[in-house]
């Protein structure tokens, strides 16, 4: 009684098909990471220089406006560069 169990192979469709999926899904979640990371359009560098611009303002509001100026400053001389 020697019995020797074998294991079914997985169809190809099986296979690739998850493997797709899992691609488009890893493409997907690193784009939007890209997305989070380019707010209003301005690269990540660029927000971090802004915030340490700005961060002696005490408040929330006020240090949102100085980012958003510096930003605003930032895209009008790219534009006046062109």
């Amino acid at each position: 009684m020697n019995a020797t169990h074998t294991l079914s192979r997985p169809s190809a469709a099986a296979v690739v098909i998850p493997a797709v999926l899992a691609t488009f899904i890893a493409i997907g979640l690193l784009s939007a990471v890209t997305g989070l990371f380019q707010r209003d359009g301005a690269p990540f560098g660029q927000l971090v220089v802004a915030e340490r611009a700005c961060a002696n303002h005490a408040f929330v509001s006020e240090r949102d406006l100085c980012v958003r100026s510096y930003l605003a400053g930032w895209r009008l001389q790219n534009l006046a560069s062109r």
